[in-house]
């Protein structure tokens, strides 16, 4: 009985790696802040030769540059369409965004960007290209009349911001795709990611990662947030990681067809001061809020991310401390 149990076993094991052998995995969007942390995750666990990065510019990343690159402008449906056809791929992780920040400058840019690069991915896979698609969504879907502590999945969206606006479209597409055309649509609503392998590209979650800069370079830090304004937040490395094992996991567990509750760990600004004095000796941090306060404080404190743990096993590994620690030691490694 062991003995059948376990050439059972060693054949389910041999068959999951042939079919993961098979696959073949596309970042559009690679060269952005996620972008190159998942391009290098995915490089980790399926192999160079099994991820292609696409983006409009290259990234300069030495490691991302492993892998094949693609150049593609993904609002034109005949490129992602002739790419997406032609490159025989399984999985597309479309990360192409105008994010919080950038978008208040010119919505109509931010809407339009963010609209059709998801619609244009989403209508190739209708038409079979791929077999599974990711889609990140955001905090930013929440609002005002959210509740501030351990906000659900099911809570109302009234976002305040174009980015929030395109996130909860873009969930409702995603849903409209999987029960219309069968598109098999993965998503998590990430709170603010920090990693150490790019600079902020215009979240308004970014000050977090412009503090690390400024303690390493012996600076005083100039928050545009309130001391006091708490925001959900994550590693890279636990965003890559949901990201990854999301899209392993069996179909019938993926019960959320818009996206998924993700949470890290929460903090404030004074609490971020708080934290890397421990490591930096007289680092200070000086507020002077602007408009994106505005936008931070219509966002929740701190998320409940239970059904991601109930359907697909989620659990975070970063804490603050830990997650502060990481990124200092990361930012050391290449400065």
């Amino acid at each position: 009985m062991c003995i059948q149990t376990d050439l059972i076993a060693h054949h389910k094991g041999l068959a999951s790696y042939l079919v993961a052998a098979m696959e073949k995995h596309i970042v559009i969007g690679a060269s952005g802040q996620l972008g190159i942390e998942l391009i290098i995750g995915m490089q980790a666990r399926y192999g160079v030769n099994a991820v292609v990065a696409c983006d409009i510019i290259k990234s300069n990343d030495k490691d991302v540059n492993k892998s094949e690159f693609i150049s593609l402008d993904a609002t034109d449906i005949n490129s992602v369409r002739k790419i997406l056809k032609t490159g025989e791929f399984t999985h597309v992780y479309h990360l192409v965004a105008m994010l919080s920040a950038k978008g208040e400058e010119n919505p109509i840019a931010g809407w339009d960007l963010n609209m059709k690069s998801l619609l244009n991915v989403l209508e190739c896979a209708k038409e079979g290209f791929v077999k599974r698609v990711f889609w990140p969504s955001s905090i930013a879907v929440f609002g005002p009349n959210a509740p501030k502590i351990k906000t659900s999945q099911d809570t109302f969206c009234d976002p305040t911001t174009v980015y929030g606006v395109s996130k909860v479209a873009g969930e409702l597409w995603a849903k409209y795709y999987f029960e219309h055309y069968g598109v098999d649509v993965r998503s998590v609503r990430y709170p603010g990611l920090i990693g150490h392998r790019s600079k902020p590209g215009g979240g308004t979650t970014d000050y977090a990662v412009e503090a690390f800069y400024c303690a390493l370079d012996s600076k005083p830090f100039v928050c545009y947030l309130d001391k006091d304004e708490a925001l959900p937040m994550m590693h890279m490395d636990d965003a890559v990681r949901a990201t990854l094992d999301i899209m392993e996991a069996p179909c019938e567990n993926i019960k959320t067809r818009t996206s998924y509750n993700l949470s890290g760990c929460s903090f404030s600004p004074s609490e971020l001061n708080y934290e890397l004095s421990k490591f930096v000796s007289n680092f200070i941090t000086e507020y002077n809020p602007d408009y994106r306060q505005k936008i931070a404080a219509s966002w929740p404190d701190s998320i409940d991310d239970s059904e991601a743990k109930n359907d697909w096993g989620w659990e975070s590994e970063f804490s603050t401390s830990k997650l502060v620690k990481h990124m200092l030691d990361g930012l050391k490694s290449i400065v």
